[in-house]
């Protein structure tokens, strides 16, 4: 990738503490930023915390205390659409259980977070021709190997099955993309093809956080590297 440009800090996350589905508190006094312009790659063995530092940062699980904030504005007490359209895409760690619904189509994941807004509905009607169109220019656009749009989403492989996440997440003006582990399980070709539209919403001007496993996908991808452990960031350094 070439150089980063940063611009302003657009999201902070202060002294922040979450706690996990057991009542243990798992993020402890996490404080970092990330700006316009760069992506910032969390790394870290797996559960110390990074699960729940990213479902606090979407609004998928509660803060105990601390704050995440976006431009400025907290994020904490709203909820996971409201954090979306401000622009928040959000690449989960696990595909199947949270990017995806398998029983639906192709044409219908794609527009699982936006299905409720122009041009799919307008007053409360629903309309089918412009999903299709839509989501058919998005399987060419990010060359997901589908046979048609009307294919369930749990037969793609899990490569497309990850583009059609990504498609998704990128079909709306992004100030901030927050990915967890976004290549798992993919083969080399998915996961090059992936890192190189990450860097393209870089270059674009979105911040981008990563939070990877893979110390190769996170000396590959982020500008500046942030060690998580224990709940804590421990270290940023420029990767």
């Amino acid at each position: 990738k070439g150089s980063a440009t940063p611009g302003d800090v657009l999201l902070e996350v202060r002294d922040l503490h979450v706690r996990d589905d057991r009542r243990i508190e798992k993020v402890r006094g996490a404080t970092f930023a990330v700006r316009a312009g760069e992506i910032v790659a969390i790394a870290g063995v797996d559960g110390n915390g990074q699960t729940e530092l990213v479902e606090a940062i979407v609004g998928l699980r509660r803060i105990d205390s601390g704050e995440v904030a976006l431009d400025g504005r907290p994020l904490g007490h709203l909820s996971p659409r409201a954090i979306a359209d401000l622009g928040v895409a959000h690449i989960p760690e696990d595909r199947l259980r949270d990017g995806l619904v398998r029983p639906m189509t192709v044409a219908e994941n794609y527009i699982l977070d936006s299905y409720h807004r122009p041009p799919y509905s307008r007053r409360g009607v629903f309309d089918r021709g412009a999903v299709a169109t839509a989501a058919a220019a998005a399987a060419r656009d990010f060359d997901i190997r589908t046979p048609s749009i009307g294919t369930l989403a749990g037969t793609l492989s899990g490569g497309n099955q990850q583009k059609v996440i990504v498609a998704r997440e990128s079909s709306r003006p992004v100030r901030l993309v927050v990915a967890a582990q976004p290549t798992r399980g993919l083969d080399v070709g998915s996961i090059e093809y992936i890192h190189r539209r990450i860097i393209e919403q870089r270059d674009a001007g979105a911040a981008i956080l990563i939070v990877s496993t893979e110390l190769d996908e996170v000396l590959a991808l982020g500008d500046r590297v942030a060690v998580m452990f224990a709940g804590r960031i421990v270290g940023i350094l420029p990767s």
